[in-house]
C-alpha cells in the first residue's frame, strides 16, 4: 500500500478548507442530492463528497457508506487531489498502490473507484466527489463527463460557501472568515504550546484618498496593501480584511519581538512601493501587536480587542 503525499500547496489549501468552517457539520440536502444523483446515474453502491482533512477524509454528503471519515492515509481521495482529472482506478487488487490497503481488504471491499477533484476559489483541491463500486469497472469518457459535471456541481455549492468567508475586493479572508481561522489556530496553539502573535493594521489618511482621488483609487490601495501585506508574510500566517480600511494577521509560531521584524519587513516593502509610485499620496499603516495569551484572551474576539487598542494608541502618537 502507498499513502498519499501532501500537495505542494498543503498550508495553503488546508487553510481554505478550514476557512470554510464545514467540517463536522451535519448533512446538507444540497450537497446530499448531488451523491444521489451521482450513484443513480453511475449504478454505484457507494458515492461521496470528501474532503480531504490533515490526516482524515471526512465525508459532507455519502450515501452507501455508513462511516464518516477514514484516515487520510489510507483514502483514495489522498491520491485523487494531488492531479487535475479525474483519478480512476479500474481495479484495486491490481493496484500496487491500492492491493493491500484496508479499504479494499475489509469493508467496503473498494474495487473500482474514480475522483473528481474539487476545487476552490483560489485552485486548491478541497477534496473530491467520489464514485466507489465493489465490482471492477472500466468508464466510458462519457462517465468521466458526467462525473466532472456532478463536481462541477458541488464546486459551487463550496464556493457559495467559500464566498461568504472572503472579501471579494482584496481577495483575502474577511472578518468572518478570520475569526473562524483564528479560532482553530489559537485552539492548536493551546494544544501544542506554540506561540502566536496578532498584528492590527489601520490604513493612515485612507479618508482623505477616498476623498481626493475617488472611491476606485481608495479600492486600488486597499488591493494593494493587502497584495503587499501576503507577499511580507508567510503561507501559515493568516491575514483578513476585517473592515473598511483595517487589516490583522495572525502569525504562528511567532512572538510579538519577532512580529515586530516582520512589520519592519512590511514597512519597507511600502516604502520602495511608495517610492515608485506616480500617485500623489502614499498608502501608510497604524498598527497594534499582541502576544496570544490562553489566559488572557479567552476568545478571538479579546484577542482583536487588544490588538485594536494597541493599533489606535499608535495612531494617537502619530497625530
Amino acid at each position: 500500500m502507498k499513502a498519499p503525499e501532501c500537495p505542494p500547496n498543503e498550508v495553503t489549501r488546508l487553510q481554505t478548507l478550514k476557512s470554510l468552517d464545514v467540517l463536522d457539520t451535519p448533512h446538507e440536502e444540497r450537497f446530499d442530492r448531488l451523491t444521489r444523483m451521482a450513484r443513480r446515474l453511475f449504478d454505484v453502491p457507494i458515492a461521496l463528497v470528501s474532503l480531504v482533512d490533515e490526516n482524515r477524509q471526512w465525508f459532507k454528503s455519502r450515501v452507501g457508506l455508513p462511516v464518516s471519515e477514514t484516515p487520510r492515509d489510507i483514502s483514495f481521495c489522498g491520491h485523487a487531489i494531488l492531479g487535475e482529472g479525474v483519478f480512476i482506478i479500474p481495479d484495486a487488487t491490481a493496484d500496487e498502490r491500492f492491493h493491500n490497503n484496508p479499504l479494499v481488504v475489509d469493508e467496503p471491499n473498494i474495487r473500482f473507484y474514480a475522483g473528481c477533484p474539487l476545487r476552490a476559489l483560489n485552485g486548491s483541491h478541497m477534496g473530491t466527489l467520489c464514485i466507489v463500486d465493489d465490482k471492477p469497472r472500466d468508464p466510458t469518457e462519457h462517465d468521466l463527463g458526467a462525473l466532472k459535471d456532478l463536481a462541477a456541481m458541488v464546486e459551487q455549492e463550496l464556493a457559495a460557501l467559500q464566498l461568504a468567508v472572503l472579501d471579494e475586493l482584496t481577495q483575502i479572508a474577511n472578518r468572518r472568515g478570520f475569526m473562524t481561522l483564528v479560532g482553530h489556530a489559537i485552539r492548536m496553539c493551546v494544544r501544542q504550546k506554540m506561540s502566536a502573535s496578532l498584528v492590527f493594521f489601520d490604513l493612515d489618511k485612507f479618508k482623505s484618498i477616498n476623498d481626493s482621488h475617488g472611491h476606485v483609487e481608495g479600492d486600488r490601495a486597499l488591493v494593494t496593501f493587502a497584495k503587499i501585506l501576503q507577499k511580507t508574510l508567510r503561507d501559515s500566517d493568516l491575514v483578513a480584511r476585517i473592515g473598511g480600511d483595517e487589516f490583522a494577521a495572525l502569525l504562528l509560531d511567532t512572538p510579538k519581538a519577532c512580529a515586530l521584524d516582520v512589520i519592519l519587513r512590511l514597512q519597507a516593502r511600502l516604502d520602495v512601493y511608495n517610492d515608485k509610485s506616480v500617485h500623489d499620496y502614499t498608502i501608510d499603516f497604524s498598527f497594534g501587536v499582541v502576544d496570544f495569551d490562553p489566559q488572557i484572551h479567552a476568545d478571538v474576539d479579546a484577542l482583536l480587542a487588544d490588538g485594536d487598542a494597541m493599533m489606535y494608541e499608535c495612531k494617537q502618537r502619530k497625530s
